[in-house]
C-alpha cells in the first residue's frame, strides 16, 4: 500500500509543480503598450482569437447575467462582458501577478486603459486554483451563476483526472440549470494529427512550436488513459509551458457526468466560416483588425498566424435543466465597483 500511496503523492506534487509553473508564466508577462501589443508579430491572431471570444460572449451572454470567468487573467475580457451589459462578474485566476492586472484593469487604472469609463458591473476578483479547490464553498452566496466562461485555459485541467473532474465539477455546481458553459481550448484531433504527419516529434511555424517527449515516440496515445498526456506549446509572444491533450470524445463525456449537454464545438477555422457570415460579426471582425478593415487596412492574419488558429477550437455546453433552486438575492450586492488589493480574496488549495 506505501508504494501507491507515494506514487500518488509524487503526482500530486509534480501536478502543483506544472501548476505553479502556468501561473508563474503568466504572472510575469507584463501588460503591454498599444504599441507594443500592436508591434506582436502574432497581433493578428490575437485579434481573431478576441474576435472568437466576443462572437461567443455576444451570443451567449444575456443582459443582467451573473458571469464566472475560469481562469480569467489579466482581465482582457472585461470589455466584451461590459457590452454584453451583464449584472456581476466574479473572476479567477491561479496567478497572483494576472488577479492584479486584472484588478488595475477594472477600476481603471491601467495606463492604456486611461480613456474608458468605469465598467458598469459590481465584481469580485479570486486568486486560486480553481481545478483543485471547490469553488462551491467559496461561491455558496454568489451562485448561481448564468454563464461561465474559461478562455484558452481548460486543458490546463486535463494533467490529471481530479484535476479536469474538479474543474467540471465547479462550472457545474455554480451554474443555474440551463446556464451556459463557453470555452476555448486547443484542438487535441489537430495536434495529434499533425504530430503524426511530423517527420520527430516536434512540428511548428514561425510563430509556434509543439513539442511531445519522448514517452510518445511511437505517436500512439492509450484511450484507457487520455489524462495527463504532456506536451510543451509555444506560441510567439504568448505562451511557453507545458500543456495537455484533451480528447474531445472523453471531454464531452465527462461533462456528461456533471449534467452538461454539448450544444456546439468548432475549430477556429470552422468557427470564423461560419459566423463570418453574419454581417453583425462581419463589422466586429473589421473592428477588431483581425482581417484588416477590408479598406486601406490591408494587414491580416499570415499564414503562420492562420496555421496557429487551427490548433483551436471552441465549445459551448449547456446545463440540463433540474427543478429550479431559488435564486439568491444580494448576489450583485457581494460585488464591488472598486477593487482594493485587500478586496482579492485567496484560496489555498491545502
Amino acid at each position: 500500500m506505501m508504494i501507491a500511496s507515494d506514487a500518488q503523492f509524487l503526482e500530486d506534487e509534480t501536478t502543483k509543480i506544472f501548476a505553479q509553473k502556468v501561473a508563474d508564466h503568466y504572472s510575469a508577462r507584463s501588460n503591454q503598450t498599444l504599441e507594443e501589443r500592436e508591434a506582436s508579430p502574432i497581433i493578428h491572431l490575437k485579434k481573431l482569437n478576441n474576435w472568437i471570444k466576443s462572437v461567443l460572449i455576444q451570443l451567449y451572454a444575456h443582459q443582467g447575467d451573473a458571469v464566472l470567468d475560469l481562469a480569467c487573467g489579466k482581465g482582457g475580457d472585461l470589455i466584451k462582458w461590459d457590452k454584453a451589459k451583464i449584472g456581476y462578474y466574479v473572476g479567477i485566476d491561479i496567478a497572483e501577478g494576472s488577479i492584479k492586472d486584472c484588478r488595475t484593469r477594472y477600476n481603471g487604472d491601467a495606463d492604456h486603459h486611461q480613456r474608458r469609463k468605469k465598467f458598469s458591473f459590481p465584481a469580485r476578483l479570486i486568486c486560486g486554483d480553481c481545478y483543485e479547490v471547490r469553488l462551491d464553498k467559496v461561491l455558496v452566496d454568489d451562485a448561481p451563476f448564468d454563464i461561465c466562461s474559461c478562455q484558452f485555459a481548460l486543458h490546463y485541467s486535463w494533467s490529471t483526472e481530479a484535476r479536469a473532474r474538479q474543474a467540471l465539477a465547479n462550472v457545474s455546481a455554480l451554474l443555474r440549470p440551463g446556464g451556459i458553459f463557453i470555452g476555448t481550448m486547443p484542438d487535441a484531433n489537430v495536434i495529434i494529427k499533425k504530430l503524426r504527419e511530423a517527420e520527430g516529434l516536434a512540428f511548428g511555424n514561425s510563430v509556434y512550436w509543439v513539442c511531445f517527449d519522448e514517452v510518445f515516440s511511437d505517436k500512439k496515445f492509450k484511450s484507457s488513459s487520455p489524462f495527463g498526456i504532456k506536451y510543451t506549446f509555444h506560441l510567439e509572444d504568448a505562451v511557453d509551458c507545458p500543456e495537455w491533450i484533451v480528447p474531445f470524445h472523453v471531454f464531452k463525456s465527462l461533462a456528461e457526468e456533471y449534467d452538461f449537454e454539448l450544444i456546439f464545438a468548432k475549430n477556429s477555422h470552422e468557427f470564423v466560416h461560419e459566423y463570418l457570415k453574419k454581417p453583425e460579426f462581419v463589422e466586429l471582425m473589421q473592428r477588431l483588425g483581425a482581417l484588416g478593415d477590408g479598406n486601406q487596412d490591408k494587414s491580416t492574419l499570415s499564414a503562420d498566424e492562420w496555421e496557429a488558429a487551427y490548433l483551436y477550437m471552441s465549445f459551448v455546453l449547456r446545463k440540463r435543466d433540474q427543478p429550479e433552486r431559488t435564486q439568491v438575492s444580494g448576489q450583485r450586492e457581494r460585488g464591488l465597483m472598486h477593487i482594493s488589493e485587500q478586496d482579492i480574496m485567496y484560496i489555498s488549495s491545502h
